[in-house]
């Protein structure tokens, strides 16, 4: 058996068969149909099929092509950023969309190492007014925009 020349590459093919086996496994609860008539099952067996068809020929290059190793696994930034959407789920009834934006990216960005203080302030400035604008008005979501509203 040749060995793995490409860690990076292999170890991510074998997360794409595992998603793909996982869809298809979760997909057969569900009628499959036919091509002329799709049932709800038929999509995610698809998807899953072709996720096990790319990751099993990612996988497979990585045993004859070179490449990088896998890099050191940092929890610090994930904790970070999963942190702050959970933050941001609890705080966006009494805080309003606008002010749980500019928390929401502001925390995050914390999680690099580049962080700024003040450009993370803008970013989320502008992208609370975006999230207003698309969900709030263009969407016309019931979510409270600033604090103290119904």
């Amino acid at each position: 058996m040749p060995s793995i020349r490409n860690p990076k590459d292999f170890w991510a093919g074998v997360l794409f068969v595992a998603i793909g086996i996982a869809t298809f496994a979760y997909a057969a609860r569900y009628a499959l149909g036919t091509a002329a008539r799709m049932g709800p099952g038929y999509f995610p067996r698809i998807l899953g099929l072709l996720l096990m068809v790319l990751g099993a020929i990612v996988a497979l290059r990585a045993l004859y092509v070179p490449g990088s190793r896998v890099p050191r696994f940092h929890w610090r930034p994930i904790v970070i950023v999963l942190g702050s959407v959970v933050l941001f789920g609890a705080i966006v009834q009494p805080l309003g969309v606008a002010v749980s934006t500019v928390i929401l990216v502001v925390v995050a960005s914390a999680a690099s190492r580049e962080f700024r203080p003040r450009e993370a302030l803008l970013s989320g400035i502008v992208l609370a007014a975006l999230a207003v604008g698309v969900f709030v008005v263009g969407l016309s979501l019931q979510l409270p925009i600033w604090p103290g509203q119904p």
